[in-house]
């Protein structure tokens, strides 16, 4: 991997590539689903031959009540979102979807003709915005975007009225704008699927499983190839036991039968986070599910700097911003999961646990995007930033590779990691900045020391971040070997 965006490679060697690295891939997949994790029986291992990067862990890790201390008995689930600023009448604060495209290479795609025309990406979020399609409507007017295509659906139940007194529903409004207009920005002509569930937080699993039920809806309908998640929960927040039996919505969108991409922000906190309470930070590293699955792409931070045209004025860093609390891309290892198969190439790095992020892209605080919002008290263009704009950043990318491809691509982590080491082009190294981050709690200063940005794989960027008018196609690539 390398620093450098320009160049090119020939199509024909990168097809013939990918060709000897899906077969390793493929046997990669078989190994982790037959490994200790036991979330995949034998069986189940044999079916899910032909989906790539299909983990489990290669060896027990201590659970969360072990490692992290006594497991709390509630679970908050928070959207990983930061609202800067009060709202201004025109967008002046954030990047611009010009810029962002700009940055990522996507208008040679665009140009192309891949847009995300035909495929769909289902954003779960709880409570939704009850602005939202007039809010795109303004939001895609305002930057000269294709009127967007929004299905919004709440398979879970019924949503509650929108209080704009409520800090939890504002929140998450936020949160649902910022991931459909941006998911919107890098496939415009693919449709979005808004999937609202009606439980943010509650005493024991209230939410996830709410979660898990609206997205095996989704993969029932055959709704989306992507599904993007811009949320989480700390590990050690969740009961011991409470957390596998939430996966089952991943194990299905991991079969062959519905081959669905899943995509998950890796934190806002960066080498800590919250805990249940929602009013303190571990004082010790931990990482957050479901972003720690290892059927799930973890999504992790960048501060991109960029001139109006979005050209780059200095090289990508690891999002850390100064502030009053941890303001940085989440990243670590894993507590429950151990090391899925696909990141046997990296055990110097993530050891015998699942290691997150697996790619990162623009979250920073100090460099945010705008979005429009008008739901509250306040309407108007706000400057927004977290690791939930990199997720849906990053799920609209996949839709581009699934277009090319022809169908979805199902979990990508082997694909990734391969391409990784092939040295493609569409894997872009990051090696500057760190996740470390210190904060004031309770009276004292506590420092939570993350990992470097260094070459290759590290636990503050993984792999790096991508160049869409390289990593697209080859993605397809690998892709279009395992679907032939």
């Amino acid at each position: 991997m390398t620093t450098d965006y320009g160049g090119s490679t020939g199509p024909a060697r990168r097809v013939a590539r990918a060709g000897t690295r899906v077969l390793a891939a493929r046997a990669a997949a078989v190994a982790g689903a037959l490994t200790a994790d036991g979330a995949l029986t034998a069986g189940k291992a044999a079916m899910l031959v032909l989906a790539v990067a299909l983990p489990a862990a290669t060896a027990p890790v201590p659970a969360p009540g072990r490692a992290g201390g006594p497991a709390a008995a509630g679970i908050t689930i928070a959207p990983l979102v930061r609202v800067l600023a009060r709202p201004g009448a025109v967008p002046a604060d954030g990047y611009t979807p010009a810029q962002i495209r700009a940055a990522y290479h996507v208008n040679p795609l665009l140009r192309a003709g891949i847009d995300g025309a035909g495929q769909s990406i289902a954003i779960v979020d709880s409570f939704g915005s009850p602005t939202i399609r007039r809010d795109l409507a303004v939001f895609d007017r305002a930057f000269g975007l294709p009127r967007a295509r929004l299905l919004v659906i709440h398979p879970a139940g019924r949503i509650p009225r929108f209080n704009p007194n409520s800090a939890t529903m504002v929140s998450w409004a936020q949160e649902t704008t910022l991931d459909v207009e941006w998911a919107h920005v890098m496939a415009p002509a693919a449709r979005i699927v808004l999937v609202e569930t009606p439980v943010s937080e509650n005493e024991g699993t209230s939410g996830f499983p709410q979660i898990v039920r609206a997205e095996r809806y989704v993969l029932a309908r055959r709704l989306a190839g992507v599904i993007s998640q811009s949320f989480g929960a700390t590990e050690e927040t969740f009961p011991r036991g409470a957390l596998r039996p939430l996966r089952g919505a991943y194990l299905e969108a991991a079969q062959p039968r519905h081959d669905v991409t899943v995509v998950s922000a890796s934190g806002d906190a960066g080498a800590t986070d919250l805990t249940a309470s929602m009013r303190s930070y571990y004082t010790h590293r931990v990482t957050s599910w479901p972003a720690s699955d290892p059927l799930v792409t973890a999504v992790g931070g960048l501060d991109l700097t960029l001139d109006r045209s979005g050209r780059r004025l200095a090289p990508d860093r690891v999002w850390n911003d100064p502030g009053s609390g941890p303001q940085a891309g989440g990243g670590g290892r894993s507590v429950v999961f151990g090391r899925p198969a696909f990141q046997n190439g990296v055990a110097a790095v993530v050891g015998r646990h699942r290691g997150v992020p697996d790619v990162s892209l623009s979250a920073s605080c100090g460099h945010p995007v705008e979005v429009y919002s008008s739901f509250g008290h306040a309407p108007g263009w706000y400057p927004i930033c977290g690791t939930s704009e990199a997720t849906p950043l990053f799920a609209g990318i996949v839709a581009l590779a699934d277009q090319v491809a022809g169908h979805p691509l199902g979990p990508i982590n082997g694909y990734l990691y391969a391409m990784a080491a092939a040295g493609d082009r569409g894997l872009v190294d990051i090696i500057h900045g760190n996740n470390t981050v210190t904060f004031r709690q309770h009276g004292r200063t506590y420092t939570v020391r993350g990992w470097a940005a260094t070459r290759g794989y590290d636990l503050s960027s993984g792999l790096g971040t991508v160049d869409a008018r390289f990593f697209v196609p080859e993605l397809a690539a690998l892709a279009g070997k395992h679907g032939a």
